[in-house]
């Protein structure tokens, strides 16, 4: 049995964070997995950034109305849900997610959850485990599933490096410079063609 792990961001919607510095004029918020391995870290400094300019979870989720899927996404998913099973896993949070699950028609994600005070105010995160990509690929391993996966940042190379077949989408170049054994890909077509070869 193959299951397909896609990270979210950066490989089928763009990056909610950087929308929402365009949007709030505050480009410290452009600051993304692929510049910070440690998300622990770097969701520390967006919270900081947020609570400094008094922002709140409603003015991220007013950004997240306006993002769209990539475009061919929402085709390149329906495709590959059609030959075999397909989660997301990603590094954001149900309260940013649930509108874009929607445009990419309800497919399973699996990612974290945002602590949000009263006033809408975010004033922390609760991942859902430790190491949350390379974790789940285990724990889907440990269930007779053979992982492929696919994801553009730092986050995602564990759950790349531990599944039978991964590659790099839409990556940067330090990334691709520094694990040149993974297959680096740029469209939905190559990704797709490269997904059904690792399923034969």
């Amino acid at each position: 049995m193959n299951i397909v792990c896609l990270d979210l961001e950066g490989v089928l919607v763009p990056e909610i964070w950087i929308a929402f510095a365009k949007a709030t004029g505050i480009p410290e918020l452009e600051r993304t997995t692929r510049d910070e391995p440690d998300y622990d870290k770097l969701m520390k400094y967006r919270l900081d950034i947020l609570k400094e300019h008094g922002l709140g979870l409603k003015e991220i989720q007013d950004t997240i109305a306006t993002i769209d899927p990539m475009p061919g996404a929402k085709e390149f998913l329906d495709e590959l849900r059609s030959l075999t099973q397909v989660i997301i896993i990603s590094d954001t949070f149900s309260q940013f997610a649930t509108p874009l699950m929607k445009k990419l028609g309800w497919p399973t994600i699996f990612c974290n959850t945002l602590e949000v005070a009263s006033d809408g105010t975010i004033t922390g995160f609760k991942m859902r485990c430790e190491k949350s990509k390379l974790t789940t690929v285990k724990a889907l391993q440990s269930i007779g599933y053979e992982t492929i996966a696919s994801g553009d940042s730092f986050n995602d190379l564990g759950m790349i490096l531990a599944s039978k077949a991964g590659f790099l989408f839409k990556s940067t170049d330090q990334i691709k410079a520094d694990y040149p054994q993974l297959p680096a890909f740029e469209t939905y077509d190559e990704l797709l063609a490269a997904i059904k070869g690792a399923l034969d």
